[in-house]
């Protein structure tokens, strides 16, 4: 039994200890990029000894992966609590386009740019990378076909969701490195009414009888 007692505080301390070097670590690369983004810097940072950093993660793109996968799966949750206050209607979907927005210009969207652009020639974070911000995308179409409330199944719905991601991961990297709120919010409001129009249900062609005479 006193093992068995002791187990739960042990995994305990051990989530607490992962969960401080990922917040860390996203901490770390929105600060000081992908080079400064050290193992030994982000286990100081988050106040974890070298050894333990090693045993949770035992290499940079380990690290650095499951930061920007745990602050993923944590953004989407925040952004289903969000959405849940905005109002039903036409204007529902102003409010999730924004909140998509913003999205791509916080934390998660610099600490994933950061990674993109390391990737392209480090090989061993690319491996690593393909497969999570694959799954990340997926996760991110899914949730917002959720927020929307669309049936996918219709025609052009995919294509208009996923059209309204890569709108709003372009406009992020326009952000990056100087104020673009200002085009940002005239093109949005531009594509809202477009996005509204694409989403709107066809309901097709008159009926028999409801021909007018």
């Amino acid at each position: 039994m006193p093992a068995a007692s002791t187990r739960v505080p042990q995994q305990q301390r051990s989530r607490a200890t992962q969960a401080r070097l990922l917040e860390a670590t996203v901490d770390c690369l929105i600060e000081h990029g992908w080079s400064g983004t050290t193992t030994t810097v982000v286990a100081a940072r988050a106040g974890v000894s070298r050894g333990a950093q090693l045993h949770h993660y035992p290499t940079k793109a380990a690290l650095v992966t499951a930061a920007v996968d745990h602050l993923a799966e944590r953004r989407a949750v925040e952004l289903r609590t969000e959405a849940d206050a905005l109002p039903a209607g036409p204007r529902r979907l102003d409010g999730v386009v924004d909140l998509l927005a913003a999205a791509f210009t916080g934390p998660l969207f610099v600490a994933a740019i950061e990674l993109w652009v390391a990737a392209r020639t480090d090989t061993e974070l690319r491996d690593a990378l393909v497969p999570l911000e694959a799954r990340v995308g997926r996760e991110m179409h899914r949730l917002t076909v959720e927020l929307l409330g669309v049936d996918e199944r219709r025609p052009g719905v995919r294509e208009a969701v996923q059209a309204t991601l890569d709108l709003l991961r372009g406009l992020g990297v326009a952000n990056l490195l100087s104020d673009d709120s200002a085009r940002r919010t005239a093109l949005l409001a531009t594509w809202k009414r477009q996005l509204a129009s694409l989403l709107t249900p066809d309901d097709g062609p008159p009926g028999p009888g409801s021909e007018r005479h």
